[in-house]
């Protein structure tokens, strides 16, 4: 693929990070700060409906091609919510901290073994706003919510979020072998693969 300049539908700059980090040089990634694009209403019942809505807002404006990155971390004792809500969890404008806090707080008193967790990626790309078949590309990662957070590393709920493979919490691994498990590179991988195989675009997997 030729090199070629696409806006991330997001302004946080560690997911930013963490996708160019992921994806291939051929993509250059820009946030959506770039050209003055406030993020749309998410209105979606699905992360895949969110990410298709931030994509295809952010093409409109730049008029560019676009990726949509819309995650979140579904707890099943809690129905596995927070689901779509995880960035407002605590509220539209709660931080990080707020949001696992009250997360904590929910799970307060719940034994180890019903704490089991998932984090659920979805990405989208549209190569120009009225794209009729987005690719997407999903992916997840297995794990349960500790009592207190630990860590440094990462962003959102990873302080809270126990990977029993490596036997730390998301925000203790470093970032090569984040991007390499998480959901998120996952989804990346899927998302390369799907954009060097015109046969599969529009599927799910």
């Amino acid at each position: 693929m030729k090199s070629k300049k696409i806006v991330l539908a997001s302004n946080n700059l560690k997911k930013l990070k963490e996708l160019t980090a992921a994806l291939p040089d051929s993509f250059m990634l820009y946030p959506a700060s770039e050209f003055d694009i406030d993020s749309p209403p998410e209105t979606g019942t699905t992360f895949v409906e969110n990410a298709i809505i931030k994509a295809r807002h952010s093409s409109a404006i730049s008029g560019l091609s676009a990726i949509a990155d819309d995650s979140g971390l579904e707890v099943d004792f809690l129905d596995c919510a927070p689901g779509i809500f995880s960035s407002r969890f605590a509220g539209e404008s709660a931080s990080d901290e707020q949001n696992s806090a009250k997360l904590l707080a929910d799970l307060e008193g719940v034994p180890t073994d019903q704490r089991t967790a998932r984090f659920r990626c979805v990405l989208v790309y549209l190569r120009h706003e009225l794209d009729p078949m987005p690719i997407i590309a999903a992916g997840t990662w297995e794990g349960s919510i500790v009592q207190t957070p630990t860590g440094d590393k990462g962003f959102g709920y990873d302080p809270i979020f126990f990977v029993p493979t490596h036997g730390v919490t998301a925000a203790s691994l470093d970032s090569k072998t984040k991007n390499r498990i998480s959901h998120r590179g996952q989804a990346v991988a899927k998302l390369i693969l799907k954009l060097s195989s015109p046969q599969s675009l529009g599927s799910i997997e």
